[in-house]
């Protein structure tokens, strides 16, 4: 079973308004990333964490779940936690940026196919850049679930780049946005 946990617990400081809500090519963020992995995952969790309440209705509408980290503010790897145990027992997880308003199809079925082949860890890569989502095997859960406050999800990565297979992706993969700037940028790239 293959799950997606998707990050959405900021605050959205530097965008001066909820990113989740914008809109991307006629439709709002989180729908286009919900919807992204719909067809791919067989169990989707949304991580809240600031102002919930903006998401929580739209979710119902997507018919997906949600939690809320309520120690979001101690930074993402504590949200990453709070999806990674709501969905502990699938045998892979893509991790996932709220922000991300483009994952293409074929990156996360080919990602699949080389969990299935072995890797423990399969991330898109764009000009020498890792992006987003990364998809990991259910044996670093618990490696993840010991995060110290103070490490990132890198620790995890560095220690399994013999498993690690990247896979070639377009500029999308790299491309989220906290500033009003990256959003113009990201309805001009696509």
């Amino acid at each position: 079973m293959i799950g997606t946990v998707i990050l959405a617990a900021g605050e959205s400081k530097r965008m001066g308004r909820p990113k989740l809500l914008l809109e991307v090519k006629g439709e709002r963020v989180i729908d286009r990333v919900v919807n992204s992995f719909k067809d791919v995952a067989d169990e989707v969790v949304v991580v809240l964490g600031h102002e919930p309440e903006n998401l929580i209705p739209i979710l119902g509408e997507l018919e997906v779940r949600w939690e809320i980290n309520e120690e979001y503010q101690e930074g993402m790897v504590s949200s990453i936690k709070t999806g990674v145990k709501t969905l502990k027992d699938c045998e892979a997880l893509f991790l996932a940026l709220g922000d991300q308003s483009i994952i293409k199809q074929d990156f996360l079925n080919a990602a699949i196919g080389a969990w299935k082949n072995g890797a423990k860890l399969v991330s898109p890569i764009h000009e020498d850049k890792k992006g987003h989502p990364v998809l990991f095997d259910q044996s670093l859960f618990e490696e993840i679930l010991s995060l110290k406050r103070e490490e990132t999800l890198r620790k995890v990565i560095h220690e399994h780049d013999e498993d690690h297979e990247l896979i070639d992706a377009g500029k999308w993969a790299i491309m989220d946005f906290d500033t009003p700037e990256d959003y113009q940028a990201v309805k001009e790239k696509f």
